[in-house]
């Protein structure tokens, strides 16, 4: 019985001093378990005669029940010491202000924006868009748009020219054949035409690259160009669309725009685009003021043009106009600099940038 008293002195002493739910754990299997030293001493019992066997069995059973009372009690001790733990470490202040969500956080794009803002209001005018490479050939981005041998826009430092091949037309305007990355969206317009019978009435958004690089200025950028090809398609079409779109874009009741005589190798007659504005404290306000900002340069496609895309320019005839994506954000939404718009600076896309569900429409609002 000494052994016995010893026996749950020291169980009882191991239980007080498990430290944690597993260290009580081995203490049970120590000594509760199949192998364990109680239940060692119950096995014995087997052997002894009726009258010890009534005796030792009564005491071994005591010292059993005190010990899984023990257990039980130490256990929910060392449950709520760890949830008293767990509940300081993970404490919430619920003075602080709660964090946005990723659709809440995420801005898009002020080009991306803009993007889907015209492409809304040309598509409400019935245009469809029509996209093509960045790398061109050097035929579909001069020759079939009637640029000349020679022309400057032909030269090494403005165009992005690859390697020539090995055969004896590809040098620079000759042949048309070596690859360059395309300095206007002009070449989609020309696919288009070759690929698709009249009545045509694209836009062709897309990133664009040139040999230039400044505060207005950048190697690559991105434009926005038109086109329309039908029998009837005239100049009053053109404008027509063109206030639509500045109005609708800039959202303005009202615009007023003057087209003055300028010239574009594939188009003729053509035309630059003035609107008017108020410059104010460095911002600039569309439909109101004196002075006229330039936004865009259009005209009647060059007869030459459709020839060489296989329309003929006796039957249909048609307009074309492109602007710069990057300069009418600008000056939509005030930014300063062109290049900020590449400089990936996550400070100036959460002021200029747009909530993901902010989507462009017409109906309710192009920048709302």
């Amino acid at each position: 019985m000494t052994d016995l008293a010893a026996l749950e002195t020291q169980i009882i002493a191991d239980i007080a001093a498990a430290g944690d739910e597993a260290a009580l754990e081995a203490v049970r299997v120590a000594s509760l378990g199949k192998k364990g030293s109680i239940s060692a001493l119950l096995a014995t019992l087997g052997k002894m005669s009726p009258d010890e066997r009534k005796t030792q069995g009564a005491a071994i059973n005591l010292v059993k029940d005190k010990v899984t009372q023990a257990l039980a009690a130490r256990r929910e001790v060392l449950k709520s010491a760890a949830l008293d733990a767990r509940l300081a470490s993970e404490t919430v202040d619920v003075t602080l202000p709660v964090r946005e969500t990723a659709a809440e956080s995420g801005r898009i794009h002020p080009l991306s924006q803009v993007w889907d803002e015209l492409t809304a209001i040309f598509a409400d005018m019935g245009f469809s868009v029509a996209e093509g490479p960045d790398v061109e050939t050097d035929d579909y981005n001069f020759t079939k748009l009637n640029f000349p041998i020679g022309h400057p826009a032909r030269e090494m430092h403005d165009t992005f020219f690859f390697h020539p091949k090995e055969d004896p037309g590809s040098a620079p305007g000759a042949g048309g054949s070596r690859m360059l990355l395309r300095t206007h969206t002009s070449p989609v317009q020309v696919r288009t035409m070759l690929s698709q019978k009249p009545p045509i009435r694209v836009i062709c958004p897309g990133r664009t690259y040139r040999i230039d690089s400044d505060a207005t200025h950048t190697p690559q950028f991105h434009q926005v160009e038109g086109l329309v090809i039908d029998k009837g398609s005239h100049l009053g079409h053109l404008k027509w669309i063109l206030h639509e779109f500045c109005k609708a874009f800039f959202e303005v009741d009202h615009i007023n725009m003057r087209f003055r005589p300028s010239f574009f190798p594939f188009t003729e007659p053509s035309l630059e685009v003035d609107i008017q504005c108020r410059r104010d404290k460095g911002e600039i306000r569309f439909g109101e003021g004196e002075d006229w900002l330039e936004i865009l340069g259009c005209g009647m496609v060059h007869p030459n043009v459709l020839r060489a895309c296989g329309i003929d320019p006796d039957e249909y005839q048609g307009f074309a106009w492109g602007m710069g994506i990057d300069r009418i954000a600008m000056l939509k939404y005030g930014m300063s600099d062109l290049r900020q718009l590449f400089d990936s600076d996550v400070r100036w896309l959460q002021h200029y940038g747009f909530k993901p569900l902010e989507v462009p429409t017409l109906a309710g609002g192009l920048s709302s």
